[in-house]
């Protein structure tokens, strides 16, 4: 029997602008993602060599399976522009089967 893989939901920051078009439009072309949500305007708070930082961001929202994480997260750590970017990967833990399924087929390796 076919053990069927499982769907992660990728997070990354990154600056507003065209950084996170151009690093989505990378990932679904290399069939890494299946699809990127980007998600601009959104104000970050954190700590950045021992000071509160505010920054304007954009989130993406990354489809992927468990059996691509490995390599998005080592596409994000080659095109991100930030020292220390997001990459956290959150299990799909349900959904409707023929999207998942579509997550899949647009993600498997060549």
């Amino acid at each position: 029997m076919t053990e069927i893989a499982k769907v992660l939901i990728v997070l990354t920051t990154c600056p507003n602008g065209e950084v996170g078009v151009q690093l989505s439009r990378t990932l679904v072309e290399e069939r890494l993602a299946a699809c990127v949500n980007c998600l601009a305007g959104m104000v970050s708070t954190y700590i950045w060599e021992g000071a509160v930082q505010t920054d304007q961001e954009t989130l993406l929202l990354i489809k992927t399976t468990e059996e691509r994480f490995e390599a998005v997260k080592r596409r994000i750590g080659e095109l991100h522009p930030y020292e220390l970017p997001e990459v956290v990967a959150i299990p799909v833990c349900a959904g409707t089967e023929k999207y998942l399924e579509w997550v899949r087929d647009n993600v498997k390796s060549p």
